[in-house]
């Protein structure tokens, strides 16, 4: 009897120790590592930006939680072939979860996730149901959801004529291949022609291309050039900005990137906190177990007008006027020079 009475003291002893162990909750201890895919499009000062915060984020999430986010970082540099190489390896490697900054990196992450059985949150994604990453902003229908930069193409058609309320000749600069461009663009050309503006097209698809797009621009007479948030226009606008600021041209964009790189204006989301919002949907589908399929697709506050002061003194106006004068139309009005990316 004595030998049954310790052998039940011992046991219990166990248990009680596997329960206070357990009061840590589920699987959030320092042994738990998650394997996260993290796939950059194309490095441009936006998109960096927002892997930047992604990163950061997941790791103090991390330690917050007693978790280990263990994150392979790889960035496709826009070219298709290494882009899918990269996938196919997180899909042979088993990571618990892909993250795809921009549209390319999301679709085809898609294309993987579902035979795979992996969830995917995509991060940038201008325009979500038009692409067919998810079956609507509020339920997303399968593995895949995410943070959207969806634009409002229609404050800058505002923001535009506001600029200049004579003007009667706009360009539209973008890369016919980017699937972030044609929602905004099919919208612009109906807005501004609505409005009674000409509308000139030029593409391209490369720096050079771009480049010469821009030229031919100038040479077209255009008072004022819009450029969605493409990733190819943005990668050229280091080379491109001088060409429209030295003709008197403003260039309006669709994010703060361009304008840190010498566009007028760029309007849209701030992307530091849209990779802190990707990062919070990654630890909550794979901390939580919460379903890609019934999380509703993040957007943000896209009227965020960022104009740089370089610029505004190459075209002959004041920052303090055009802040004045945008303010009804934008959420804030920020101020930036020129620089290749952000601090």
């Amino acid at each position: 009897m004595k030998k049954l009475v310790a052998i039940l003291l011992v046991a219990m002893m166990a248990i009680g120790l596997v329960a206070c162990d357990n009061s840590k909750g589920g699987n959030t201890d320092s042994s738990t590592t998650y394997k996260v895919g993290l796939c950059n499009y194309v490095s441009d000062a936006s998109l960096d930006q927002i892997c930047n915060a992604i990163q950061d984020e997941l790791e103090a999430i991390g330690k917050e939680n007693n978790v280990t986010f263990d994150v392979d970082f790889q960035n496709a540099q826009a070219d298709a072939n290494v882009l899918s190489q990269i996938v196919t390896n997180y899909v042979n490697d088993n990571v618990d979860l892909m993250v795809g900054v921009a549209t390319p990196v999301a679709m085809t992450m898609q294309g993987m996730a579902e035979e795979a059985n992996i969830p995917v949150v995509f991060s940038a994604v201008s325009d979500p149901e038009g692409t067919g990453l998810v079956a609507s902003m509020d339920a997303p229908g399968s593995l895949v959801t995410g943070t959207s930069d969806m634009l409002d193409t229609a404050s800058i058609v505002e923001l535009i004529k506001l600029y200049n309320p004579d003007i009667k000749k706009v360009g539209l600069l973008y890369d016919a291949g980017q699937d972030a461009s044609t929602k905004p663009i099919a919208e612009a050309k109906e807005l501004l022609s609505a409005a009674g503006i000409e509308v000139v097209e030029r593409t391209g698809t490369t720096v050079d291309e771009v480049t010469i797009a821009a030229q031919s621009l100038v040479k077209d007479g255009v008072e004022a050039v819009f450029t969605p948030t493409d990733n190819t226009i943005m990668q050229a606008e280091l080379s491109i900005y001088e060409i429209f600021a030295d003709a008197g041209i403003a260039h309006f964009a669709g994010a703060d990137s361009f304008a840190l790189n010498g566009a007028f204006l760029g309007y849209g989301v701030n992307y530091e906190e849209l990779g802190r919002a990707t990062a919070h949907m990654v630890a909550d589908i794979l901390l939580n177990g919460k379903d890609p399929a019934t999380t509703a697709v993040q957007t943000f506050d896209n009227g965020i007008a960022t104009i740089n002061t370089d610029i505004c003194e190459k075209l002959g106006v004041k920052f303090d006027d055009m802040k004045a004068k945008f303010a009804d139309k934008c959420s804030d009005v920020l101020s930036v020079t020129t620089a290749e990316s952000f601090e």
